[in-house]
């Protein structure tokens, strides 16, 4: 019975097999594991979503058998199949669906009982810092990532020093980039070698040997930032403002905003208070948002100029709404359609942030706002001013039976709920009445929705 099961059952038959390898001792134990990780990898085409967890299971279970093996003492067999299953498990992913990373798990674990083995079986340092180094530099997932930081103990000196070898090998095969240039390989290779690299340079304590390696690559404007960083960290200053500097000139026109609030704060430690401010502004001018509203406000409360700048950021808010309603009319006239027409939702969104809601509120009816920001409105002011609220949440009950599906549905009933009970308050549960059978009738064949709103 249980032979005509196996033949049936992968998985049983895999777990037999291992079961009387391992009865018959070390080497026949180690061979039927890598054996078992062959069979247990081989996609046989492509392996969809439905059938990834199965095909997962299958290996993780040969893992098990590895596991087993380290704790029995065979250290030095774990590091070998370990690294035979880390490469057909890779290679195993590149033909399957893994969208819920169940491949990804197994990759971790192999990793972490490679480590234990290693620490138990103290290999060959140099040997193994060369093996490192090939699977870090040549893995799409990340196998083996910052090894010289987590095998350093184990690598000693000799290991430390023959994968310094190979990566200041590799290094200087890395281009130079300057502002605006791209590496091909920015994303492959050298991803990986400048990640060494940087390993590297923060575990000697060098900090000019990590600044030259960020110095590399100069294409972007957050490089500017992490190497001003750097030294801002080692108290260096004057090096950090230096950086900041060149990175807000090398790109003026597409400055991190990051970056721009780095140097601020270094300007307003110098006393630049207006050089900073210009910068801050910068950020507000280019990328209008709340975001970068607090961004203006926290660094103009450091010099008490707040009341002054809120004023201009308002005015200039409502400046970008006019000219973007300018251009739409400009549009409508050339094209003869009508896009989105720009709202007051920013303004409505920083008056709430402010906490005045009646600012707020008078936004949104001047010049409309997201439905978000009309619902959260009416949320404020339910309980002082029901009559203003309740056309919102009519409004809001057909955008979510228009929705069409059971939850949009449920959340409509529930805000007629509400509907009816602010009615009440004012004296107009009457009105209700003929509202709710105007809604029904409405939407007469979503058949969900009506069962549900009979409840009301």
């Amino acid at each position: 019975m249980l032979l005509d099961q196996a033949a049936m059952d992968a998985h049983l038959r895999e777990r037999l097999l291992l079961q009387a390898a391992k009865a018959a001792g070390q080497g026949a134990n180690v061979a039927a594991i890598r054996k078992a990780m062959d069979r247990a990898t081989r996609t046989g085409g492509f392996v969809d979503y439905r059938a990834a967890r199965d095909f997962s299971l299958g290996i993780d279970q040969v893992v098990d058998s590895i596991a087993d093996l380290l704790k029995a003492g065979c250290a030095a067999e774990v590091i070998e199949l370990s690294e035979h299953a880390l490469g057909k498990v890779e290679q195993a992913t590149m033909s399957m669906d893994d969208s819920d990373g169940y491949m990804g798990g197994i990759l971790q674990r192999l990793q972490e009982l490679h480590l234990e083995a290693c620490h138990a079986a103290k290999p060959d340092p140099e040997a193994l810092a060369e093996r490192l180094f090939d699977w870090e530099m040549r893995t799409q997932f990340d196998t083996f990532y910052g090894a010289a930081g987590t095998y350093a103990k184990l690598l000693g000196e000799r290991g430390l020093a023959t994968y310094r070898r190979r990566a200041e090998a590799a290094w200087a095969r890395v281009p130079q980039t300057r502002p605006g240039e791209k590496d091909p390989e920015e994303y492959g290779r050298t991803f990986r070698i400048k990640h060494i690299m940087e390993t590297l340079a923060r575990q000697s304590g060098d900090v000019e040997a990590l600044v030259a390696v960020k110095a590399r690559d100069l294409s972007n404007a957050y490089t500017f930032l992490q190497i001003a960083e750097i030294y801002r960290e080692a108290r260096q200053a004057d090096k950090a403002l230096d950086w900041a500097e060149r990175g807000i000139k090398a790109f003026p026109d597409r400055a991190d905003s990051r970056l721009c609030e780095f140097l601020a704060d270094e300007y307003h430690r110098r006393k630049r208070h207006d050089e900073a401010m210009q910068l801050i502004w910068k950020i507000f001018a280019e990328h209008t948002s709340l975001e970068s509203y607090q961004t203006l406000k926290k660094h103009a409360d450091r010099i008490h100029q707040w009341a002054v700048r809120r004023g201009k950021a308002l005015e200039f808010v409502r400046a970008e709404i006019e000219g973007e309603k300018k251009q739409l009319a400009q549009k409508r006239q050339a094209w003869g359609w009508t896009p989105h027409p720009p709202d007051h939702s920013l303004l409505v969104e920083i008056f709430l942030w402010e906490k005045d809601v009646e600012a707020a509120w008078r936004e949104a009816q001047a010049g409309g706002c997201h439905g978000s920001w009309w619902m959260e409105l009416a949320r404020l002011r339910e309980k002082q001013f029901p009559a203003d609220v309740v056309p919102i949440y009519q409004r809001q009950v057909d955008t979510l039976i228009n929705q069409k599906n059971n939850g949009s549905y449920a959340e409509a009933v529930k805000l007629l709920g509400k509907i009816r009970d602010l009615m009440t308050r004012l004296e107009r549960a009457d009105q209700f009445a003929g509202y709710l059978a105007t809604v029904r009738a409405a939407h007469k064949p979503k058949r969900n929705f009506i069962k549900l709103a009979e409840r009301l």
